[in-house]
């Protein structure tokens, strides 16, 4: 029996691996570019119109590359344009998060306990936080400060400290830098579609009819590659946050997201500083690691103690019909027996100091929202208990099973 959740979470298996495919081009294609950009050599004798050269060694060949100021008198017929990479990888991030965050919004994107919004409100919130991100962005680069590129760098790190607070008041911790990181990817996916692809067809457009391309639509484009540049590390962490509950499970996320690209910027400009033959500027990692280290400390302060338990069960939504369908007690009886030990707000498992990715297993309440992910762990395959180490029976898994199938209206 294909049961939807089976289905749904499948689907979601799809999507996040779609996501890892393309952004691994994407990234692997942003670096290189990045690197080849820095590393080119201007030698005597070159073509006109070219600022530099490089030459490379990769399976068994060597690759002459050269870069054109604006661009070349005669524009090849056989172009490559870098542009789906970006798309894709937004596009199957945007697919993830709906799937995940809008359809589980109950269970993942809202917390009662910060504010009290509807499915409907939610969503709309979280879209529209993502392209308000954009819109800022966008208008601070086109601004005079543009052309100041340290100083909008500062300002726009202000944005992204206020993004994170802002995102923490209203959302999950897991939700919260999930969406940090979705608005800074919008950015550069918005960049390489809005900007840097346009800007390219225009100087293409100009040399087909035979005029001179303006530089300034270069520099423009330099300017947006740059800060994809520096951006891609902190959305890699912030993708992967939700797996980590002392990133995401304290008051002090907001703080932990914001420090994150201060540690892609220093690990960024050490590369970006060898690649363009610089040096090497070793004081980088010192620095991220001081980072890293405010980071680690943040996360234990005080205040970041268990959430207080929900005694009430829900009366309306996917959690009130699972905690009235047949079959709730005995599923809670062996939750409790079962998952609690780890799974509690101050689990007994030697060991853990929180509940794997910050779920709690020990109220009605907890069981009831939880209903899916016990259903897809325990009771359609045998992830959890890890190793079985609770020794769950086979009957025990098939009444975990039943009640689910029971809730979601067979």
């Amino acid at each position: 029996m294909l049961d939807f959740a089976i289905f749904w979470d499948w689907i979601a298996f799809a999507a996040r691996w779609l996501h890892v495919v393309t952004a691994m081009v994407w990234i692997g294609t942003s670096f290189y570019f990045i690197a080849l950009d820095l590393g080119l050599v201007r030698r005597p004798g070159m073509p006109e119109g070219v600022t530099g050269e490089e030459w490379q060694v990769h399976g068994g060949g060597f690759y002459h590359v050269e870069k054109y100021a604006v661009a070349p008198e005669r524009l090849p017929e056989d172009l490559t344009w870098f542009k789906w990479e970006s798309y894709a990888t937004w596009l199957s991030g945007a697919a993830l998060l709906m799937i995940l965050y809008w359809a589980g919004a109950e269970l993942y994107l809202i917390d009662p306990a910060k504010a009290d919004l509807s499915v409907f409100q939610a969503v709309l919130l979280s879209a529209g936080s993502i392209a308000l991100g954009w819109l800022i962005y966008d208008g601070l680069c086109r601004s005079p400060l543009g052309h100041r590129p340290v100083v909008l760098m500062l300002v726009l790190f202000g944005v992204i400290v206020a993004m994170s607070w802002g995102l923490n008041q209203v959302f999950t911790g897991r939700a919260a830098l999930l969406h940090l990181g979705a608005f800074t990817a919008t950015i550069m996916t918005a960049n390489v579609f809005l900007v840097i692809m346009p800007n390219q067809r225009v100087v293409v457009g100009d040399l087909k009819a035979g005029r001179v391309p303006d530089p300034e639509y270069g520099r423009i484009a330099k300017l947006r590659s740059t800060h994809n540049n520096y951006l891609t590390l902190p959305v890699i962490f912030l993708m992967l946050s939700n797996h980590y509950p002392l990133a995401f499970g304290t008051p002090h996320a907001w703080a932990i997201g914001a420090l994150v690209f201060l540690m892609g910027v220093t690990i960024r400009h050490y590369f970006n500083t060898l690649h363009a033959r610089k040096g090497r500027p070793n004081w980088t990692w010192a620095a991220t690691a001081i980072l890293f280290l405010a980071i680690m400390w943040l996360s234990a302060l005080p205040g970041r103690g268990p959430a207080p338990a929900e005694t009430a069960l829900p009366e309306t939504g996917a959690a009130a019909r699972f905690a009235a369908a047949e079959g709730f007690e005995t599923a809670h009886g062996i939750v409790l027996a079962r998952c609690s030990m780890c799974h509690a707000r101050e689990p007994l498992w030697q060991g853990l100091h929180w509940a794997p990715r910050g779920v709690a297993l020990e109220t009605e309440a907890d069981v009831a929202r939880q209903a899916r992910a016990i259903f897809l762990q325990a009771g359609a395959s045998h992830a959890m208990p890890p190793g079985n180490l609770t020794y769950m029976t086979g009957e025990e898994r098939q009444a975990l099973a039943d009640w689910y199938r029971a809730g979601a209206g067979g």
